[in-house]
Parts: structure tokens; C-alpha cells; sequence
């Protein structure tokens, strides 16, 4: 349970989120062992403006940073456990330092000659599941935090590995070995957005040196592409091209419709046209919608009226059996609220289909589809906030079975062994900070699915019982 935050630079933060950097300049001395969150703020303090302050192949993502920055709240995407704080003096060149970081040599010593000295701290990060909003805090150093906030080690950007090698390169004062590839990196990253090869390539070249490791990256999944184009989409005057999306969505999720009936169908190529339903679902259970794309106008009365019209002339008395579903970017007039929550229907944002859609192609099979029908049950009327309560616990169950992931692989590295049984690694997950707590057998039905063949992430060994069962390392479980 953390109570505070440090205050950094925002672009400071956004390198070490990153694995750029596992450095900091603090205004005070940072005691080893002690955990914080990263607060971002901006940089009025600096020693010099922003574009003299950042090395050039870090200014753009800097600026980036930068412009996020709320006037009312700060968002916290991460957490950190200080391993060293070194000061360095007059005595100390900062060649060094500016190669194995984002600042400028000047930037660094304009710093030092207005401090006297720069108190350096080696900061070993981990992402939030989940960011965390909270008020500005004028504090300039360390800000207390509203509420206590909860941490896990399940998500670090560096591995024990990674990091050890960083604070080598650092403590001896060597020179990067492949500035090209850095330059290079940079001049990739604003294509990585918007490009699938380009922020591969990205990746790879991040993994390279050192910014990340294997671990902390998963497998790209193309259909990124158009998935992170449903809110924009969404929240524009094309109707045409959302419905197509969200059909893809659908069918994305795991949903399908075999009925060869343009009316009702599912198919992204095509649409319901006039007179026809903008989706429909067969299986596994029923589900009926309306899309509703707008750049300002609100969703009016006739949306669900339309729905449930047009889901009785296609459909008849199986519509009443369907799952109803609105798809909208724009406010809800009372009345249209009124006709959808008295007719069982829910009503989700673009940007709420798109976080849905991201998680199950960054964690294939993640969603699982039965949880997301009574999430929408519970939920008549505006769904939002009851699907982004269903995401967040995705998010964490993924964590604890990452986190299980990591333990058999350190567990073996440490032990010399070659599988482990299920009493060692439930010993070695109490004593490992877990996400959350568990019993030998919960821990062993976890272990159990992360073994399947279609999951693969370990290996099983069957003994006589559950409890001889044996485990091997097989792949690791990154969280995207």
C-alpha cells in the first residue's frame, strides 16, 4: 500500500515507463528501499527549456508527455521502489550520464549548478494495472496520495535481468553500445501508432537495448490496426464504416451468425442497409443492436424505439430472448434512457467496444463471453461503468497468472530444478508480494490452466494427485 508520490518531470516519467531510463533527479535524497508512486508534473523547474533540456531523439515522446498533463488531475501510470541515491558534485562528469539517459549534458549541468550538486536515484519501475487519476498537488516533491493505492510486482518494465545489467552500465560509467540503433528507434516511434510493422520494429529494437524486455511485451496482433479506430470512428458522422467495426467487434469477441439473411446478419463486409438490423449474434447466446455514430448530437428516443422495431419485424418473438445492445457515441436524451432501461436494453460508448476489443487481441480468449452477458444483464440503460468494472478484473486475473508465470520460471532459475510441486511454489508465492492471495488448491487450478496445450505457458508433469503434480517453465505471460 503506497501513501505517496513522487514528483517528477512528466517526460522523466514517460522515460522511465518506457525503459529508457531507470534514472531520476530528485530535489531531495531519495532513501534506498523506499516505494512511491510517479506523480507527473511539468517542468517549469528544469534548469532549461524543454527542447534544450531533452536529447533530441527523446524530444518528441517529451513533448508528448508534456501535452497529457491536466490542469485539474494528474494521471499515475506507475510505481517505483528506489535501489540507489547517489549525489554527484563538482567532481563528477556527466558525460556518462547524458548518453545512458534522455537529458543533455548542458541540461545536466545547468541542473547541478543551480542545486550545487544532483542527488541521482536508481528507480526500479512497474506499471499500474490500471492508472490512477488523482488532483493536482503543488508539492514539488513528494505529494501524499488521497487514497492508499495498492501495488503488485506482477508488471515491471525491466526484468530482474534487464535492470541489473542498466545499474551495471550506470555504476561503471560505460558509453551506450549501439547509438545508431537508438537514433534509428526514434525516428521510427511516430510512425508506431499508426503503423503494425513500424511499432514491431519498435519492439524489437527496444528489447535490443535494454529499454525492454521480452517480458514485458506481448504478441502484436494486426487487427490493432482498425481496433483502435472504433472510438474516432464512433465519435464521428461515418455510420456506415462503425457499423462495420463493430460487427468485426462482435465477431472479434467471439461471437457469430450463421444465418444467411442480410437483415440479421453479422457479416463486417456489408450492413443491415434501410430497414435492416445493424448486428446480430446467434451464438453463444443471442445479442441484437443498433449502432449510433455522431460527432455532437445527442442519441435520441427513436434509436431503442428503432431497435425494437426492427428487432420484431426480423426476428419476432425471438427477439425477445436476445440480448439488446446500443452501441453510441453521443448522450442519451431522458427519453431515449427512459425507453432503454424499460425495455432491458444496455448502452455502451465506442470507447467502451474499443477497450473490450483491445483486451481480447492483446489476451486472445481473455473475454470471456458468458461474464460479459450478465455484466450487460446488471446493466440496463448505460452500461459503461459495469463493463469497465468487468475489464479491470480481466486485467487483474491476468496479473495474478503472469505473476504465477514469472514465479515458476525464477523459481527453477533459482533452485537449479527442473520442476516444482505445487506446495514449493505456493511457499514461494507468499513470500513473493502476489496480487492476491491464494490456497495451495486455487494456486494448483491456475497452474493447471496455464499448462493446458492451448495456453502453454507451462508445462505439467501428472502425479498420482493433484498435489505430486510438477511444473516446468515453458513461455512468459507479458501483460499488454
Amino acid at each position: 500500500m503506497l501513501q505517496t508520490a513522487l514528483c517528477l518531470p512528466a517526460p522523466d516519467i514517460e522515460a522511465l515507463i518506457q525503459g529508457r531510463s531507470i534514472a531520476a533527479l530528485p530535489r531531495i535524497f531519495v532513501n534506498p528501499g523506499r516505494e512511491f508512486a510517479l506523480y507527473p508534473s511539468e517542468t517549469s523547474s528544469n534548469a532549461l527549456p524543454t527542447e534544450q533540456y531533452y536529447r533530441s531523439n527523446f524530444l518528441p515522446a517529451a513533448q508528448k508527455s508534456l501535452a497529457e498533463l491536466g490542469s485539474e488531475t494528474v494521471v499515475i501510470k506507475a510505481w517505483a521502489k528506489c535501489e540507489l541515491c547517489q549525489v554527484l558534485d563538482e567532481s563528477e562528469p556527466l558525460d556518462f550520464l547524458s548518453k545512458l539517459t534522455v537529458w543533455t549534458k548542458e541540461a545536466l549541468e545547468q541542473t547541478r549548478l543551480q542545486r550545487g550538486h544532483i542527488f541521482l536515484a536508481y528507480l526500479r519501475v512497474y506499471r499500474l494495472p490500471q492508472p490512477v487519476e488523482i488532483p493536482v498537488n503543488p508539492n514539488p516533491r513528494f505529494v501524499p496520495l488521497p487514497q492508499p493505492l495498492t501495488i503488485t510486482q506482477a508488471t515491471p518494465v525491466l526484468s530482474n535481468t534487464f535492470f541489473e545489467q542498466r545499474c551495471r552500465q550506470m555504476q561503471e560509467r560505460q558509453p551506450p553500445q549501439y547509438i545508431e540503433l537508438e537514433e534509428l528507434q526514434s525516428a521510427i516511434a511516430s510512425l508506431s501508432d499508426t503503423n503494425l510493422a513500424a511499432k514491431e520494429l519498435d519492439q524489437d529494437i527496444r528489447i535490443f537495448l535494454g529499454w525492454n524486455s521480452s517480458e514485458s511485451v506481448g504478441r502484436l496482433d494486426s487487427d490493432l490496426v482498425w481496433i483502435k479506430t472504433i472510438a474516432e470512428v464512433g465519435n464521428s458522422s461515418n455510420g456506415h464504416e462503425f457499423e462495420k467495426l463493430v460487427r468485426k467487434s462482435l465477431l472479434k469477441l467471439g461471437f457469430t451468425n450463421s444465418r444467411n439473411d442480410p437483415k440479421a446478419s453479422l457479416d463486417p463486409e456489408a450492413t443491415g442497409g434501410a430497414g435492416g438490423l445493424d448486428f446480430y449474434c446467434e451464438l453463444p447466446y443471442p445479442v441484437v443492436g443498433e449502432c449510433k455514430s455522431t460527432k455532437t448530437e445527442r442519441v435520441p428516443d427513436g434509436t431503442p424505439a428503432q431497435l425494437i422495431k426492427l428487432g420484431y419485424k426480423h426476428l419476432q418473438d425471438h427477439f425477445n430472448q436476445c440480448l439488446k445492445l446500443i452501441v453510441a457515441a453521443g448522450e442519451l436524451t431522458k427519453p431515449a434512457l427512459k425507453t432503454a432501461e424499460g425495455n432491458k436494453i444496455s448502452v455502451i460508448r465506442p470507447e467502451t467496444l474499443q477497450r473490450l476489443v483491445e483486451l481480447q487481441a492483446q489476451h486472445q480468449g481473455s473475454i470471456e463471453l458468458l461474464k460479459l452477458k450478465a455484466c450487460l444483464q446488471e446493466a440496463y440503460g448505460l452500461a459503461d461503468d459495469k463493463i469497465e468494472q468487468y475489464i479491470v478484473q480481466v486485467y487483474q486475473d491476468i496479473a495474478v497468472r503472469s505473476h504465477i508465470v514469472r514465479l515458476v520460471k525464477n523459481y527453477l532459475e533459482n533452485t537449479g530444478f527442473e520442476r516444482a510441486s505445487v506446495d514449493s511454489l505456493h511457499g514461494a508465492y507468499v513470500s513473493s508480494t502476489p496480487p492476491q492471495s491464494l490456497k495451495p488448491q486455487e494456486l494448483h487450478e491456475i497452474l493447471i490452466e496455464l499448462s493446458s496445450p492451448l495456453t502453454g505457458y507451462l508445462g505439467r508433469r501428472k502425479g498420482e494427485n493433484w498435489r505430486s503434480d510438477r511444473f516446468y517453465f515453458l513461455r512468459d505471460l507479458p501483460i499488454n
